[in-house]
C-alpha cells in the first residue's frame, strides 16, 4: 500500500547551501578563485549550478570564516592575502599547536603513538608531486599530510582547541598553495616531519614543540620570499 507521506527531499536549501559552501571553500583554498577576485552572483550560479538563496547563505558563511569579504552595495570578494595576516596566522598556529602537542604528549598512550606511526608511514609513502620532473599537486598527499598533523595534536583532550587548529590550517593552506610549486624542489619537508615524529616518540616535549613550530615558520618564510611582489 502506498504511503501518503511525501518523499524526503535531499536537495533542501540547507543541503544546497552546505554543498556550495564546501565547493567554494575548496576553490578559494586552492586559489582557483584567486585573492581579491569579485564573486559575481551570475557567474557563480552558472559555474556551480546553484540558486541565489543557497549561494548567498554559503557566501555569508565564508564571510564569517574570513575567506570572503562582503562589501555593502559592491558584493562579495575573495579575501586578499597580506604579509600581516600570514605572520599573524603563523604565530597563532605555532602558539596553539605547540600547546596542543604538549598536551597530547602528556596524555600519550600506546594507541596514540601507533596512530602517529601509521599516519607518518602513509605520508612518507605518498609522493608530493604527481610528476617527478616538475611540480604537479597531488591531492592525496595533502590529505595524508593533514592527517599526520591532526594526529600529532589529536590527543590533547580539547575538541574546541582542535577545531581552532583546523581553522588556522585551512586559512594558511591558501598561502601555501600560492608558493608550493617553487618551494617543492628545495624544501625537504619529509625530513622535517620525520624529525618531529622522532622527538615525539622519544618523549622530548620541548624539542618536539620546537621542531613543529620551526616547521610552520619555515613554510611562512618560503611564502614571504616567494610572494614578495604579491603580498602587501
Amino acid at each position: 500500500m502506498s504511503s501518503d507521506l511525501p518523499s524526503p527531499k535531499t536537495d533542501t536549501p540547507a543541503t544546497l547551501a552546505t554543498t556550495i559552501y564546501a565547493r567554494l571553500k575548496a576553490d578559494i583554498l586552492a586559489t582557483r578563485l584567486e585573492p581579491g577576485r569579485k564573486l559575481q552572483s551570475r557567474f557563480l550560479m552558472e559555474q556551480y549550478n546553484v540558486g541565489q538563496t543557497p549561494l548567498r547563505e554559503a557566501l555569508n558563511r565564508l564571510t564569517t570564516e574570513e575567506f570572503v569579504v562582503g562589501m555593502e552595495q559592491r558584493g562579495f570578494y575573495v579575501k586578499e592575502v597580506s604579509k600581516d595576516e600570514l605572520q599573524e596566522l603563523t604565530k597563532t598556529r605555532c602558539w596553539v599547536e605547540g600547546l596542543a602537542l604538549r598536551e597530547s604528549m602528556q596524555n600519550a598512550t600506546q594507541a596514540w603513538e601507533e596512530s602517529l606511526l601509521v599516519a607518518h608511514h602513509r605520508l612518507d609513502r605518498t609522493p608530493r608531486s604527481l610528476d617527478p620532473d616538475k611540480f604537479e599537486d597531488n591531492p592525496a598527499w595533502e590529505r595524508v599530510h593533514r592527517a599526520f598533523h591532526a594526529a600529532l595534536i589529536g590527543q590533547c583532550g580539547s575538541r574546541p582547541l582542535l577545531g581552532f587548529c583546523e581553522q588556522l590550517a585551512d586559512r594558511l593552506y591558501r598561502y601555501r598553495m600560492m608558493s608550493i610549486a617553487k618551494a617543492y624542489p628545495v624544501r625537504k619537508v619529509g625530513a622535517e616531519h620525520s624529525q618531529i615524529l622522532q622527538a615525539v616518540l622519544a618523549k622530548n616535549t620541548d624539542e618536539a614543540v620546537h621542531l613543529l613550530q620551526r616547521h610552520y615558520q619555515r613554510t611562512a618564510d618560503v611564502i614571504y620570499s616567494d610572494l614578495e611582489t604579491v603580498l602587501s
